[in-house]
């Protein structure tokens, strides 16, 4: 079956001008488009790209996503796992064959978690699972002891602010999409310590999973006391919300040994495929190799680095070198401060606007979909083109915007072009920042199809006469 469907791709890739107008899917009615003539020439790059997928070869990323993780486990900012990760990628950086690889200093801050436990007092003693959050303070050896106060947003907390103190105020704010309800976890703490509450808990941020927390990043607002604060699993969240509505007191032990050493030395993983005709001119793809501690961080963002990173092995597999260079950056502490963005926008001040694009994978790597975009209109339309050509791979969408936090300081600061993968990403907030982020909820076919879509991507952008339009 799968021959049958490869014949068909190498097939529909082969036809040119009026035969690929008539091309039509099978069983439909649906006439392809004809592409622009500027691109015809790059189809035969497209079916050497994505013949890669079909081949023994397209476990390849799947594999060296799987040893990572599983030889280095997670990867929090200032650990000894990190910087044993930053040094292998380098190494294997070099054996791919890639050009001017470094690591490039980036100075990390190092936020350690500790023993952690929430205990329920009364009714009747038993333990919840909690995942402190991170840059949380801890609490005294004793813990923190206090009856427990719900609420369902930021509003209810102000208006009930006379009930909060001296208790443990829970946000249980069931998730709707992550922007929204991330708030809760980023801003919890400073608006239940400013109503006198001695720690604040959160509903784990996503869908309901397996009874994990998710951890994630917090922080606190000048001038107001700083409380602890641990996420806890939706499940555990509407359990307390069930005692309290039944008029049970529910009152609770929070310990953490949460902490902050000094500043640590870290490192992005840079490397290139130079550019034969233009080589200062630079398409910037990559990812994130730091990850939070409670799994192995293979979704967030071992995946996004290893796709970015192997869309680099390919094309120099391939023997193909466009005109301009294209790096891929493993960025340095991306959860827990956003060093390695910051670092790089500074250590490239000078090169960004010879930046042409710059691209980011941070979304998982599930089934792919296409990218998204921010960018000019003429932009915009030069990249609709050459995604029109992964649609074999599902891929040929570009959403209305794209980007990152690894790559956003550049982008700023560049006036970038920016982009992001997109994916089928429904189980991505499930598992991300919980325990369960493992390589065994990723498809390697996925990933290689990822990969091959990023790397079309960035050799077409690469390779264009002139550079995509700044706005």
């Amino acid at each position: 079956m799968r021959r049958v469907a490869s014949s068909f791709l190498v097939a529909a890739l082969a036809l040119t001008g009026p035969a690929w107008a008539q091309a039509k899917k099978t069983g439909s009615k649906t006439v392809e488009a004809p592409i622009p003539a500027w691109l015809v020439p790059y189809r035969p790059v497209a079916e050497r790209i994505l013949a890669t997928t079909r081949d023994a070869g397209g476990n390849f990323a799947w594999d060296r996503l799987a040893f990572m993780t599983d030889t280095f486990g997670p990867r929090l900012s200032g650990s000894a796992n990190l910087d044993a990760t930053l040094r292998w990628a380098e190494a294997e950086m070099k054996k791919d064959g890639l050009e001017n690889v470094r690591l490039e200093p980036v100075m990390v801050p190092q936020w350690i978690r500790g023993d952690e436990s929430l205990e329920i007092l009364e009714p009747f003693p038993n333990k919840v699972p909690i995942l402190g959050l991170g840059g949380s303070v801890s609490t005294r050896a004793e813990g923190v002891v206090g009856e427990l106060m719900i609420v369902k947003s930021f509003d209810e907390l102000t208006a009930r602010k006379d009930e909060a103190r001296g208790r443990i105020v829970l946000f249980n704010v069931v998730y709707t999409n992550y922007g929204e309800t991330v708030r809760y976890r980023g801003g919890g703490a400073s608006a239940a310590a400013r109503v006198g509450a001695l720690a604040a808990l959160v509903r784990a941020v996503g869908p309901p999973g397996m009874r994990t927390p998710h951890t994630g990043g917090m922080r606190y607002e000048e001038g107001i006391p700083k409380i602890p604060t641990a996420a806890i699993p939706t499940e555990d969240a509407d359990r307390f919300e069930r005692m309290a509505k039944r008029g049970q007191k529910i009152t609770l032990r929070l310990r953490m040994d949460a902490h902050f050493l000094d500043d640590a030395p870290s490192a992005n993983v840079v490397g290139e495929i130079r550019g034969t005709e233009k080589p200062d001119e630079i398409v910037l793809v990559g990812g994130h190799i730091d990850s939070w501690d409670p799994g192995t961080g293979a979704m967030d963002d071992g995946g996004g680095c290893v796709v970015t990173w192997e869309a680099l092995r390919l094309l120099k597999t391939l023997g193909l070198k466009p005109k301009r260079t294209i790096r891929v950056v493993l960025f340095t502490n991306e959860e827990n401060g956003g060093a390695g963005g910051n670092g790089y926008r500074d250590a490239h001040k000078a090169e960004l606007e010879k930046h042409v694009l710059a691209l980011e994978s941070d979304s998982g790597v599930f089934r792919p979909r296409g990218f998204g975009f921010t960018g000019s209109d003429a932009a915009r339309k030069t990249l609709t083109e050459i995604a029109s050509l992964l649609k074999p791979l599902g891929a040929d969408a570009i959403a209305a915007q794209g980007g990152g936090a690894d790559i956003g300081p550049a982008v700023a600061a560049g006036k970038i072009p920016s982009a992001s993968l997109e994916v089928e990403g429904s189980k991505y907030f499930l598992l991300h920042h919980t325990p369960a982020d493992t390589v065994d909820k990723l498809d390697p076919k996925d990933l290689a199809d990822n990969a091959a879509a990023i790397a079309f991507l960035a050799y077409v952008v690469a390779d264009l006469p002139a550079p995509l339009p700044r706005p």
